[in-house]
Order: structure tokens, then C-alpha cells, then sequence
């Protein structure tokens, strides 16, 4: 069936009372819905750095896959709090966020793509061939580079990866949990160092596994590519930057550049990079592994 950081450090907070809208909750008073009826708009009650949950107010497709996680928080008095950056990009950040109610938090990670005069690179027409743009409109501001069509281009990427974040996920592919996208924000499982509680995970070109592990790492990574190509895709910009190491597990990450394998004819190469990429660290870590056989296995899956 197809289907068309740096590492850093981060002080997980202590829990704190939660604002509300008649002040600072006392531990134990729970509000059912301490928004405002203007909760949208600046609220004095809040911090700079926090926001009310947008969770309640978004639709369903723009939520992640049921069953949700048990960290994905429901309530409609959560609050989000910025805890700082933890990676920049060249198109996106990525910042962690505490969402909190009275009783629970969770950390997760938002990828928040910047606006169009702050992007420091355009992604390559080769990993967008063969999609398509419904508004014929939303197509030629594209096309024509206007300020209009540079909005639209930046929320098409986030929309991209939401969507392939979504398919990965249902599809059993290791990539974070998709929680909610809003705007051009996408608010997606933080993947941690199991073995150091606050610490980000690694990618896999920092880390040094020694034979098992490696050997280990090689197969979850066979087998995220095939399962890619079963899904009729590559993802195109893979390499041992776009894969974190949690412990045992590993976990791929950037997904907008996905690419099809039926409809973009430069899917192939791209397919055949990914797998040099992959194949080269794996070799200079030890372990020797053959790109081009790597390459006709997934081919081989994909078709």
C-alpha cells in the first residue's frame, strides 16, 4: 500500500501554580476552562514567554493520529511555556515547550518555520516534482516569487512535514509523535537521551557505538528506508544529522523534503544519495556495508 541538534541541555523546570484568568491557581484547585473569552489575544495574566494551548481549538486532521500518547495533554486550561531554543536551521527552529495544567507538564519539541524574509535557504525544486498546488493562484505567486507567494511556500513545508509525519507514524516509521500543527508551527514529540534525563538526544554522527550497537543502529536503519519505499517514498535529505540516537532506539527526523517515487523523476538519485550518506558513516564507524546493494533493496521494495 503506498501513500501519495545539536545536542544541548535544557533544566527541565519545577512545576509551577498555573495562571489563570482569576490569577494564580492554588495547588489542588483545578479550573475546568480558565481561558478568557478573549484568549486569543494578549493576556496580561500570562508571561511573555507563554501562551494558552491551542489544542482545544484546532480541527481534528490537524492533531495527531488515536490513540494519542499519554504526554499529549487535552485539557483546554493547559499552558505553554518557551523553554528556549534547542536547534536552529536554516529554514526552521526548533524550540522546547512545557505544556502544563495544575496536575501534569510534558516537554515537547515545536518546529517553527520562519516567515519568508527570514529563511536563510529555499528548498530545491527536486524534492518537490510531482507535487502538485491546488489554487491556481497559491501556483503562480510560487511561481512568481511574490511576498504572497513566498508566504505560501513556507506553510507548504510545514504542511508537508505534518503530513508525512502523520503517514511515517501510522505507518510504524520511528519519527517523533506528531502532536498538532497550527500555522506554520509544528509541536512533535521531544525525543530524549534516555540515559541523561534534560538532555536532548543525539544525532547518530556524534555518537560512537561500539560493534553490537552499530550493527543494531544498521538494521533499524534498513529498516526505516524500506518501510519509506513501501510507503512509495525516499526521504531524500537523509543522513546521520537527520537521525537521532535515543539509547537503543534511533529516530528519524526532518521530513518535509520527502520524496515520490512514482511521480518525481529525479527520485532515484536522491534515493541513491541517501543511501551513501547512510552507508559512508556506517563504514567510517567500522562496519561494511555496500550502498549499491542497499539501493536495489529498496528499490526492490518500493516496486
Amino acid at each position: 500500500m503506498k501513500f501519495s541538534a545539536d545536542q544541548q541541555h535544557f533544566e527541565a523546570p519545577s512545576f509551577s501554580p498555573i495562571k489563570t484568568r482569576r490569577g494564580t491557581a492554588p495547588r489542588g484547585v483545578f479550573d475546568p476552562d480558565p481561558r478568557p473569552a478573549d484568549w486569543n489575544v494578549l493576556d496580561d495574566s500570562l508571561a511573555d514567554n507563554q501562551r494558552w494551548s491551542t489544542w482545544p481549538d484546532l480541527e481534528k486532521l490537524m492533531r495527531g493520529p488515536a490513540p494519542y500518547p499519554d504526554f499529549v495533554i487535552e485539557d483546554a486550561g493547559a499552558i505553554d511555556t518557551d523553554l528556549g531554543v534547542l536547534k536552529t536551521g536554516k529554514e526552521a527552529d526548533v524550540f522546547l515547550v512545557e505544556r502544563a495544567t495544575e496536575s501534569r507538564s510534558a516537554i515537547l519539541a515545536a518546529k517553527r518555520y520562519r516567515s519568508s524574509d527570514q529563511r536563510l535557504f529555499h528548498r530545491s525544486s527536486a524534492y518537490t516534482e510531482g507535487r502538485s498546488v491546488r489554487r491556481s493562484r497559491d501556483a503562480r505567486a510560487i511561481k512568481g516569487g511574490s511576498t504572497y507567494g513566498r508566504a505560501v511556500e513556507a506553510a507548504r513545508w510545514a504542511d508537508a512535514e505534518w503530513t508525512y509525519l502523520r503517514m511515517a507514524r501510522e505507518f510504524g516509521i520511528p519519527v517523533p509523535y506528531p502532536v498538532q500543527i497550527s500555522g506554520t508551527e509544528i509541536m512533535m514529540e521531544f525525543i530524549e537521551d534516555p540515559d541523561n534525563p534534560g538532555v536532548a538526544a543525539p544525532r547518530l554522527q556524534a555518537t560512537h557505538p561500539g560493534p553490537a550497537k552499530l550493527q543494531n543502529y544498521w538494521e533499524q536503519v534498513v529498516e526505516a528506508m524500506a518501510a519509506f519505499a513501501r510507503m512509495g517514498f525516499a526521504h531524500g535529505d537523509l543522513s546521520p544529522y537527520n537521525v537521532l540516537a535515543a539509547g537503543d532506539r534511533l529516530v528519524v527526523i526532518d521530513l518535509p523534503q520527502l520524496v515520490d517515487l512514482a511521480g518525481n523523476l529525479q527520485a532515484a538519485d536522491l534515493l541513491a544519495r541517501d543511501c551513501r550518506n547512510m552507508c559512508a558513516w556506517f563504514t567510517s564507524r567500522g562496519l561494511e556495508v555496500d550502498g549499491g546493494a542497499l539501493l536495489g533493496e529498496l528499490l526492490a521494495a518500493a516496486w
